[in-house]
């Protein structure tokens, strides 16, 4: 009989002891048969197990498996289905079986996660080039720089006015290309006297208080008011006048309750917004209940914050002629604390060195671009279901979502998909009950204009869907 390797001698037994031998159970021809599948291949390669295997045992494995020996078992990599979402996190991405499910409404539905890997991605395709960004930067700011320098020599009331960048491109939240710029062009008031306009306290009107020494009682009405209407009318016409020689220069038309005039400057668009710049003793009392940042941003930044003043735009709801106590709508002011918000997006941690060279990265930013990129991708969509919707509720969102998880380690980099998920939940939740107060002025609700409910459960059901897809809107 041949031996089972060629060369090699049988080995005997020691002297004095007896080789123990164990009796062979019969086996069936399909238990041979399923023996010699299992082996490894006559190459010495291990053979790969099955992938619709789990690394669990088999079911008939009790029947057909050895007596354990005494030798030391080989290691073996834990199987990643038997743990728990926690455990998985973010590799659950890899895999096509879900982290967990969500009950919602009484009905049960998956949520898959993406993976972070895949959100760097997408942010990465998000990214404006240096080169771009300098080129757009140049454009704008010499079209802004002739519009300011004509405005201060052609008129008598705006001889004061100055720039102020705001919006997104400032807030280092831009996407996709520098196509848009905010310019706020700003006008000091001293000593004047607000008066509510509406009942949520977003919409004011502004008179003078005694002896007034501004040129711009130019713009007061009969009845002290400054009139918004009269003075947007006039800041247009000498930006109109302004641009009339500039090259790759238009005006866009004005649209109805606007504040700003639009231009268009090549492929940029430009919004030139008239404010005031409002210097009091203290923010309108509307505010009071708002701007809750002490557990996120510390006590001496918001007191640092509410020394400063706030702005008034000439913005309106409904119609122009709708009148209250004498005062026509379109001569109200919206109030505005945009550059406010720009100074707590670009120092958005509660440590000091939050995103700084050296310090931990957090994704504040990166789930606000990742939710503005989503929601502009839907409107192009379902431009018709979602024109209610914008981008500025998106960052508020975002600000009371920083308000409720304030530390800097539950907005930890290694966890954007967590928390970029986190904030939709935070969204869909603003949508089923229709609120999303303003972060400064909490009485006025930011999902008023979309009071059909229908339209939000649409834009909740186009969430889910990208959710529960892995969402291939970002593909």
């Amino acid at each position: 009989m041949m031996p089972n390797s060629i060369g090699a001698r049988p080995k005997s037994p020691p002297p004095g002891r007896a080789k123990k031998t164990t009796p062979q159970r019969a086996t069936s021809p399909t238990a041979s048969a399923r023996r010699v599948k299992d082996t490894a291949p006559s190459n010495g390669t291990p053979r790969r197990p099955s992938a619709s295997l789990e690394t669990k045992s088999h079911p008939c494995a009790k029947k057909t498996r050895a007596k354990p020996t005494h030798h030391q078992a080989p290691k073996t990599t834990p199987d990643k289905r038997s743990e728990g979402p926690e455990k998985r996190g973010s590799q659950a991405a890899a895999t096509d079986s879900p982290s967990g499910s969500v009950k919602k409404d009484g009905v049960r539905f998956k949520k898959i996660p993406v993976g972070n890997k895949a959100l760097l991605g997408v942010l990465e395709s998000l990214k404006i080039s240096k080169q771009a960004r300098s080129e757009a930067t140049d454009k704008v700011n010499d079209v802004v720089d002739c519009i300011l320098k004509h405005v201060k020599r052609s008129s008598e009331y705006f001889q004061d006015i100055a720039k102020l960048p705001t919006g997104s491109y400032y807030e280092n939240v831009k996407i996709s290309e520098p196509d848009e710029f905010d310019i706020m062009l700003t006008v000091p008031v001293h000593r004047v006297q607000l008066e509510q306009f509406d009942s949520d306290g977003a919409f004011y009107s502004v008179s003078f208080k005694r002896n007034p020494r501004t040129p711009l009682v130019y713009f007061v009405l009969k009845d002290g008011t400054l009139s918004a209407h009269n003075m947007l009318f006039e800041f247009r016409k000498h930006v109109i006048e302004a641009t009339t020689l500039m090259k790759d220069v238009q005006v866009e038309r004005k649209k109805k309750g606007c504040p700003a005039v639009t231009l268009q400057v090549k492929e940029i668009s430009v919004d030139i917004v008239l404010g005031l710049e409002v210097h009091s003793m203290s923010w309108p009392a509307m505010t009071k209940d708002g701007f809750n940042i002490v557990d996120w941003l510390g006590t001496k930044v918001k007191k640092d914050f509410k020394l400063k003043p706030f702005y008034l735009v000439p913005k309106y709801v409904g119609k122009g002629w709708d009148e209250k106590e004498g005062v026509h709508a379109r001569d109200a002011w919206r109030i505005s604390f945009s550059h406010i918000e720009k100074g707590i997006l670009k120092n958005h941690g509660s440590t000091k060195t939050c995103c700084e060279s050296g310090g931990s990265k957090c994704c504040r930013k990166q789930c606000l671009k990742l939710l503005k990129h989503l929601l502009n991708e839907l409107k192009q969509k379902h431009p018709k279901e979602l024109s209610k919707f914008f981008s500025y509720q998106a960052k508020t969102v975002l600000l009371h979502g920083c308000v409720k998880r304030p530390n800097d380690s539950q907005w930890e980099l290694a966890n954007l998909d967590d928390c970029f998920q986190q904030l939709l939940d935070d969204f869909i939740k603003h949508l089923e009950t229709g609120s999303l107060p303003h972060f400064f002025v909490p009485t006025y609700n930011l999902l008023e204009s979309c009071s059909d409910s229908k339209k939000r459960e649409f834009l909740i059901h186009c969430i889910d869907f990208e959710r529960n897809n892995r969402f291939p809107i970002f593909k």
